[in-house]
């Protein structure tokens, strides 16, 4: 059985980012602004000049430089307590390896890498203590949904601490790591698909004759204020639905245009084919 490391204290920990892109920074930008960790407790690195100004000037947070990436991601691990990697899938492999000897079980490792599995984490690392996050993109705004998978010697104390790091920018749910298609599917590439849904909204306004802008409004607003209905009210989906639907009303005569257009079976399908297709990417790599 594989021996566990030393607790990671929460009051002093530090954390690094082996990646400097968005998601990386929406994370160090949520963490900071809600007081998990102040700025001189998080680190990264970027070989462009500017981009390190960048990220310094915005956040304030410690950013490595020097024009060799590896070196790069060496200092910032051993500046860490906790490592995130957040580069690009097709890179994990490779990033990780190459600095495997400094991955010790004293470190707690996190990949947000869309599509690339804990066992394989695990493999590469030398060790599982690891956590697989999958954020989504509204993270940018402090709304992420995402979902978690702890390696086998990672402890509830280490799922804990990345709860309160990934709550700081939404909301966080743990799954077990062969789900993790489905909660691609659904929560990675889902904004996409509400994105879809708002432009129809506001297309189906302007063609009944608003004005863009305001057509554009009302739909963002609407399904915000619905997605805020269906989180806070405790209420199916269903029944909201329901509520809205007056008998022989204008709701009634839209959503009946909806089911004849397959709307409902339409967006299962969606999700079932990115599933698979994140499996297919998955078995791929």
């Amino acid at each position: 059985m594989e021996t566990i490391g030393a607790p990671i204290s929460a009051d002093t920990f530090k954390l690094g980012f082996i990646g400097a892109g968005k998601m990386a920074e929406s994370i160090a930008k949520g963490v900071i602004q809600s007081g998990v960790l102040p700025p001189n407790r998080i680190s990264t690195s970027h070989s462009n000049p500017d981009r390190r100004i960048s990220l310094h000037s915005s956040l304030g947070i410690n950013v490595f430089t020097d024009n060799d990436a590896v070196l790069l991601a060496v200092e910032v691990v051993e500046d860490s307590d906790v490592v995130v990697f957040s580069v690009k899938p097709q890179v994990v492999k490779e990033v990780v390896l190459k600095l495997k000897p400094l991955l010790s079980k004293k470190k707690l490792l996190v990949s947000v890498a869309a599509g690339i599995r804990l066992k394989d984490l695990e493999e590469w690392a030398g060790h599982s203590r690891f956590i697989r996050v999958m954020p989504n993109t509204p993270a940018a705004v402090g709304e992420a949904a995402s979902v978690m998978s702890l390696g086998g010697a990672a402890t509830e104390e280490d799922g804990e601490l990345i709860a309160k790091l990934f709550g700081s920018i939404g909301k966080i749910w743990r799954a077990n790591d062969k789900l993790f298609d489905a909660v691609t599917a659904v929560s990675g590439s889902g904004p996409a698909y509400i994105f879809l849904a708002i432009e129809a909204l506001a297309d189906g306004g302007v063609a009944a004759g608003l004005p863009r802008e305001l057509a554009l409004g009302l739909a963002s607003q609407t399904v915000l204020g619905a997605a805020t209905m269906v989180t806070k009210s405790g209420k199916h989906p269903g029944q909201l639905k329901d509520d809205v639907a007056s008998p022989g009303g204008t709701t009634i005569a839209g959503i009946h245009e909806l089911e004849k257009g397959g709307f409902r079976g339409t967006l299962m399908n969606a999700v079932v084919a990115a599933a698979k297709r994140g499996q297919e990417l998955s078995q791929a790599k």
